[in-house]
């Protein structure tokens, strides 16, 4: 390989690996991950309303108090009962008497219902599996490109899901100041396993075709990449473009349940976009060029 070629994809890689030890460093330093209450237990309070509620009211009235990332959810079919989810760091007596003394100049029917101490419902059990899944993902990935391809598309396209995983783990660690950790996080990690193959796939279909070319054998296993990566780019941005549109729209309007999705998702979309079109395909040419170096050495 030549070594401006080698340069110019790992130069990308190494702008991964720096965000990555940014997020390390940001960990090690107690600034990692923002857990919510999901992960890590609080008080659930209950209420009847006396009425329909708007939860809009709800969050404004918490939100004046200081707390900002509760988890507010209707109970029961009549639509008046609400659960209010809070971390243990809020003194709950204080929060109970500002908050019901707010809420009552509009709801006057409101009525103090429970109390109860919640553990964490998604914890050890839900990451476990989430792991699982992902591991069982990136093995049948592994086994059906090298047999659709071969072994090393395959082990560079599960380099490059691991990179995006990563990248998204980096900037909610970077972000954890509007990222907040809850179950719809993993939810849009699994997502992001399925979606970030896609571009990759669509490029080791072109990087095959052109191998098989006659008039493309002369060229390097780079510059078939550049040039199938060049080919695929407008479908690539397409595609990812539109996805995106949706996503972020989502963002914009939706409530923050919807955004503490959207908002990952959108970082794991980019993040598949920038190792399909930038490293995968040149990690495949370097593993074989490495190999055909290791082979002409033993003979």
């Amino acid at each position: 390989m030549k070594v401006e070629n080698r340069n110019r994809w790992t130069r990308f890689a190494l702008i991964s690996l720096a965000i990555m030890a940014v997020a390390l460093v940001m960990t090690i330093t107690g600034h990692g991950l923002n857990l919510g209450i999901d992960f890590t237990g609080g008080t659930l309070m209950t209420y009847n309303m006396g009425q329909p509620f708007e939860v809009s009211d709800i969050e404004a009235a918490l939100s004046e108090n200081g707390v900002s990332n509760a988890q507010i959810a209707a109970v029961g079919d009549e639509g008046t009962n609400v659960q209010i989810r809070i971390s243990d760091e809020t003194n709950t007596d204080d929060l109970r008497e500002a908050f019901e003394n707010k809420l009552s100049e509009k709801y006057s029917g409101m009525a103090y219902v429970d109390l109860s101490r919640v553990g964490a419902i998604a914890g050890g059990e839900l990451v476990s599996n989430a792991v699982k899944s992902m591991l069982w993902a990136a093995a049948l990935m592994l086994i059906y490109i090298a047999i659709r391809f071969d072994f090393f598309m395959g082990l560079a396209a599960v380099i490059g899901l691991a990179h995006d995983i990563l990248i998204m783990l980096s900037f909610s660690i970077i972000l954890r100041g509007i990222i907040r950790i809850e179950t719809t996080y993993i939810a849009a990690l699994l997502t992001i396993v399925g979606y970030s193959i896609n571009n990759t796939i669509i490029i080791f279909d072109r990087i095959r075709e052109n191998s098989h070319k006659s008039a493309l054998r002369q060229l390097s296993r780079v510059e078939i990449v550049d040039r199938s990566v060049s080919e695929s780019l407008s479908r690539t941005l397409n595609t990812s473009i539109t996805t995106l549109i949706t996503i972020v729209t989502l963002y914009i309007l939706g409530v923050d349940s919807i955004k503490l999705f959207a908002l990952p998702l959108i970082i794991g979309i980019l993040s598949g976009i920038y190792s399909s079109n930038l490293i995968n395909g040149y990690v495949w040419a370097a593993l074989l060029d490495k190999r055909a170096v290791a082979k002409k050495a033993t003979i």
